[in-house]
Protein backbone atom coordinates (compact mmCIF):
# COMPACT_ATOMS: atom_id res chain seq x y z
CA UNK A 1 0.00 0.00 0.00
CA UNK A 2 2.62 2.51 0.90
CA UNK A 3 4.15 1.92 -2.55
CA UNK A 4 0.56 2.86 -4.36
CA UNK A 5 0.54 5.71 -2.19
CA UNK A 6 4.23 7.02 -3.24
CA UNK A 7 3.30 6.63 -6.81
CA UNK A 8 -0.13 8.71 -6.41
CA UNK A 9 1.91 11.66 -5.26
CA UNK A 10 4.61 10.86 -7.62
CA UNK A 11 1.81 11.08 -10.46
CA UNK A 12 -0.21 13.65 -9.09
CA UNK A 13 3.41 16.20 -8.62
CA UNK A 14 3.73 15.45 -12.28
CA UNK A 15 0.11 16.73 -13.47
CA UNK A 16 0.73 19.85 -11.41
CA UNK A 17 3.66 20.67 -13.23
CA UNK A 18 2.51 20.26 -16.51
CA UNK A 19 -0.71 22.25 -15.46
CA UNK A 20 1.23 24.59 -14.08
CA UNK A 21 3.67 25.21 -16.80
CA UNK A 22 1.09 25.51 -19.13
CA UNK A 23 -1.07 28.13 -18.19
CA UNK A 24 2.56 30.14 -17.17
CA UNK A 25 3.52 30.14 -21.00
CA UNK A 26 0.39 31.62 -21.74
CA UNK A 27 0.33 34.52 -18.97
CA UNK A 28 3.77 35.23 -20.17
CA UNK A 29 3.03 35.47 -23.82
CA UNK A 30 0.40 37.88 -23.05
CA UNK A 31 2.68 39.89 -20.75
CA UNK A 32 5.57 40.42 -22.81
CA UNK A 33 3.56 41.04 -26.01
CA UNK A 34 5.46 44.43 -26.97
CA UNK A 35 3.24 47.42 -27.16
CA UNK A 36 3.28 49.32 -30.43
CA UNK A 37 4.95 52.95 -30.63
CA UNK A 38 3.89 55.84 -32.45
CA UNK A 39 7.58 57.15 -33.64
CA UNK A 40 5.68 60.76 -34.50
CA UNK A 41 4.05 60.96 -30.73
CA UNK A 42 7.65 59.91 -29.08
CA UNK A 43 9.39 62.93 -31.33
CA UNK A 44 6.89 65.47 -33.45
CA UNK A 45 9.89 67.12 -35.19
CA UNK A 46 10.66 64.14 -37.45
CA UNK A 47 7.01 63.62 -38.74
CA UNK A 48 7.81 67.38 -40.22
CA UNK A 49 10.89 66.77 -42.40
CA UNK A 50 10.39 66.04 -45.95
CA UNK A 51 12.06 63.00 -47.06
CA UNK A 52 16.36 63.59 -48.21
CA UNK A 53 16.79 63.94 -51.87
CA UNK A 54 20.08 62.87 -53.48
CA UNK A 55 22.49 65.93 -54.33
CA UNK A 56 23.90 66.02 -57.54
CA UNK A 57 27.85 64.92 -57.70
CA UNK A 58 28.33 68.52 -59.25
CA UNK A 59 26.38 71.48 -58.74
CA UNK A 60 25.28 74.16 -61.91
CA UNK A 61 28.59 75.44 -62.56
CA UNK A 62 30.44 72.40 -62.13
CA UNK A 63 31.88 72.63 -58.70
CA UNK A 64 32.23 68.77 -57.19
CA UNK A 65 30.29 68.18 -53.87
CA UNK A 66 33.44 66.13 -52.33
CA UNK A 67 37.09 66.26 -54.54
CA UNK A 68 40.79 64.86 -54.06
CA UNK A 69 42.52 66.00 -51.08
CA UNK A 70 45.82 65.72 -53.30
CA UNK A 71 44.04 68.43 -55.64
CA UNK A 72 43.48 65.55 -58.43
CA UNK A 73 40.98 66.56 -61.14
CA UNK A 74 37.61 65.07 -60.83
CA UNK A 75 35.63 64.57 -57.74
CA UNK A 76 31.96 62.52 -56.77
CA UNK A 77 29.17 63.07 -55.54
CA UNK A 78 30.02 60.73 -52.06
CA UNK A 79 32.39 60.46 -49.44
CA UNK A 80 35.12 57.89 -50.63
CA UNK A 81 38.90 57.57 -52.37
CA UNK A 82 39.92 59.64 -55.37
CA UNK A 83 40.00 57.11 -58.55
CA UNK A 84 43.26 58.69 -59.69
CA UNK A 85 45.54 58.18 -56.77
CA UNK A 86 43.06 56.21 -54.31
CA UNK A 87 43.60 59.51 -51.65
CA UNK A 88 40.33 60.42 -49.34
CA UNK A 89 37.91 63.14 -50.73
CA UNK A 90 37.22 65.49 -48.72
CA UNK A 91 34.20 67.64 -48.79
CA UNK A 92 33.98 70.73 -50.48
CA UNK A 93 32.22 73.77 -49.43
CA UNK A 94 32.54 75.62 -52.13
CA UNK A 95 29.57 72.76 -53.57
CA UNK A 96 26.75 74.64 -51.47
CA UNK A 97 28.09 78.50 -52.30
CA UNK A 98 30.47 78.43 -49.70
CA UNK A 99 33.96 81.14 -50.26
CA UNK A 100 37.20 78.88 -49.95
CA UNK A 101 40.18 80.33 -49.61
CA UNK A 102 41.80 80.45 -53.50
CA UNK A 103 45.40 80.75 -54.74
CA UNK A 104 45.50 84.45 -56.14
CA UNK A 105 44.21 84.79 -59.58
CA UNK A 106 42.23 81.25 -60.06
CA UNK A 107 38.49 80.89 -59.45
CA UNK A 108 37.58 78.31 -56.82
CA UNK A 109 34.08 77.44 -58.74
CA UNK A 110 35.40 77.63 -62.00
CA UNK A 111 36.28 73.77 -63.47
CA UNK A 112 40.05 73.21 -62.51
CA UNK A 113 42.40 73.09 -65.79
CA UNK A 114 44.74 70.27 -65.76
CA UNK A 115 48.56 71.15 -66.06
CA UNK A 116 50.30 68.55 -68.83
CA UNK A 117 52.30 65.98 -67.76
CA UNK A 118 55.88 67.32 -68.14
CA UNK A 119 56.34 71.29 -68.70
CA UNK A 120 58.11 72.99 -72.21
CA UNK A 121 61.46 72.00 -70.44
CA UNK A 122 60.35 68.47 -70.14
CA UNK A 123 60.31 68.34 -66.59
CA UNK A 124 57.70 65.88 -64.97
CA UNK A 125 55.06 67.18 -62.46
CA UNK A 126 55.20 63.87 -60.94
CA UNK A 127 58.03 61.66 -60.61
CA UNK A 128 58.69 58.26 -58.90
CA UNK A 129 59.55 58.54 -54.95
CA UNK A 130 61.93 55.70 -55.53
CA UNK A 131 64.21 57.79 -59.03
CA UNK A 132 62.22 54.99 -62.04
CA UNK A 133 62.70 57.17 -65.20
CA UNK A 134 59.57 58.80 -66.56
CA UNK A 135 56.70 60.11 -63.98
CA UNK A 136 53.23 61.33 -64.71
CA UNK A 137 51.05 64.40 -64.30
CA UNK A 138 49.09 63.50 -61.57
CA UNK A 139 49.67 62.03 -58.75
CA UNK A 140 49.50 58.47 -58.28
CA UNK A 141 51.82 55.25 -58.84
CA UNK A 142 54.96 54.45 -60.48
CA UNK A 143 54.30 52.35 -64.05
CA UNK A 144 57.38 50.90 -63.17
CA UNK A 145 58.05 49.69 -59.52
CA UNK A 146 54.39 50.38 -58.51
CA UNK A 147 55.83 53.12 -55.77
CA UNK A 148 54.11 56.53 -55.23
CA UNK A 149 54.89 59.12 -57.88
CA UNK A 150 55.80 62.43 -55.71
CA UNK A 151 55.27 65.98 -56.80
CA UNK A 152 58.49 67.76 -58.38
CA UNK A 153 58.55 71.25 -57.51
CA UNK A 154 61.27 72.03 -60.65
CA UNK A 155 58.04 71.23 -62.75
CA UNK A 156 57.04 74.96 -61.51
CA UNK A 157 60.26 76.45 -62.61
Amino acid sequence: MKFNKNISILLLGTFIMLYACSNNSEKTQTEVAPTPVDINAVNPAISNQAPSTPEPAQNAAGVWHYICTKGCAGGAGVAGNCTVCGSPLAHNAVYHGAAAPAPTGTNPAAPQTQDPPQNAAGVWHYTCSKGCAGGAGTAGNCATCGGPLAHNALYHQ
